[in-house]
């Protein structure tokens, strides 16, 4: 069997991938946030990427509206519609159950099945199956991994932040605990959690529901992501992301997570939920913090959803690598990156690899502090 865990990103010899910009640290804050703004450039130390905040590309930023709405808020309990085959009575129509919520339960609250339509198999080895092909550089492996769909309720009309609190973090622990199963693979290197809802944001399926794939290598991004963060670590001695939080990109924040608009935001009003302590691992989330970190994720989802029009959306756990070193750990923080679909990335971001944004992130925090969920 082909060792896929080659080569990993603490191995790779290669320099580093901090852009040859020097960052202006002389760009203050106060002109951030003033009310004529000039372009700016700003470096994502996470991802490791430039972008362009061009203000003169936007209306005000309380003006932004998806144009597609995916769902406004539906908290009705229409148990079934007759052609979806995720409500409550029709499980016979899905792929294999991997477990349910409550275990054993007819009248269940969560399933997790495995993808009907799977992007890799579960039942293939991991195999390399092509070589260099005579120096192309051009590599083939087996279509090997896991594909599974998390059904977060049994209601088709029901979503996401429309469920309880501590039903969301319900919801939160049942991704917490297949990611947990996965986990104790060797195979895997990689567990990405992900939701898309609505079709423009790549669901197929109009029912509540997120998904899982494990890999059985460290994807690219997640590489470079872990490469920026070392250097940052070599640079200050500390974690980015627990130095993430301030006052003009905060949100909101619960017990143990903060929601932030990110420094260098790519997308307008993107959201970033970072747990306060330092912690390493998505699934290592207790059943408390599930809960907590529930609630904090219904409340953005509300919030977006009120002020932007209920955009298609996606949501990305951005965890550690499974084999993670003790000594990448200090500065190994996930978070989960929620991204509303409110324009569309063309040929400048796709040959650049930077971004134009048209928000500065103090002006998104800001409006989506003040919005208002109980009006």
């Amino acid at each position: 069997m082909l060792d896929l865990r080659r080569p990993k990103p603490w191995e790779e010899p290669k320099e580093t991938l901090v852009g040859f910009i020097q960052t202006n640290s002389a760009m203050s804050s106060s002109s951030a946030c003033s009310s004529f703004r000039l372009p700016e450039m700003r470096r994502d130390s996470v991802f490791n990427r430039w972008v362009i905040f061009s203000p003169a590309r936007s209306r005000r930023p309380s003006d932004f509206k998806s144009n597609s709405p995916a769902a406004a808020p539906n908290p009705s309990s229409n148990p079934s519609t007759p052609s979806c085959p995720f409500c409550l009575g029709r499980e016979h129509e899905c792929a294999p159950e991997i477990f349910r919520i409550p275990r054993g339960a007819d009248d269940w609250k969560i399933r997790v099945i495995e993808n009907l339509y799977p992007a890799l198999r579960r039942d293939l080895e991991p195999l390399l199956v092509g070589g260099d092909g005579g120096g192309l550089g051009r590599s083939t492996v087996t279509g090997f991994g896991f594909h599974d769909v998390v059904i977060e309720t049994p209601s088709h009309s029901v979503h996401l932040p429309d469920l309880p609190a501590a039903e969301v973090g319900e919801v939160v622990l049942a991704y917490r605990e297949r990611v947990r199963q996965l986990a104790q693979l060797e195979s895997l290197e990689y567990v990405q959690v992900f939701k898309n809802h609505g079709a423009s944001a790549g669901a197929s399926m109009n029912h509540s529901h997120g998904q899982i794939v494990g890999l059985p290598l460290i994807p690219p991004t997640v590489c470079a992501r872990f490469h920026s963060m070392r250097e940052e670590f070599k640079k200050c001695g500390k974690c980015g992301l627990c130095e993430a939080r301030s006052d003009d990109i905060l949100i909101d924040e619960s017990d143990h997570f903060s929601a932030i608009v990110p420094f260098a935001a790519s997308f307008p009003f993107e959201v970033w939920i970072i747990p306060r302590d330092h912690a390493s691992y998505f699934h290592d989330l207790d059943e408390q913090k599930a809960v907590d970190f529930g609630g904090l994720l219904k409340l953005i989802l509300l919030k977006l959803g009120k002020q932007l029009n209920y955009p298609p959306y996606n949501f990305m756990v951005h965890s550690s690598p499974l084999h993670l070193p003790a000594s990448w750990l200090p500065f190994a923080h996930w978070f989960l990156q929620v991204v509303p679909l409110l324009n569309v990335t063309g040929g400048f971001e796709l040959g650049s690899g930077c971004y134009i944004n048209a928000v500065f992130p103090e002006d998104a925090a800001k409006v989506l502090r003040e919005v208002n969920l109980s009006v």
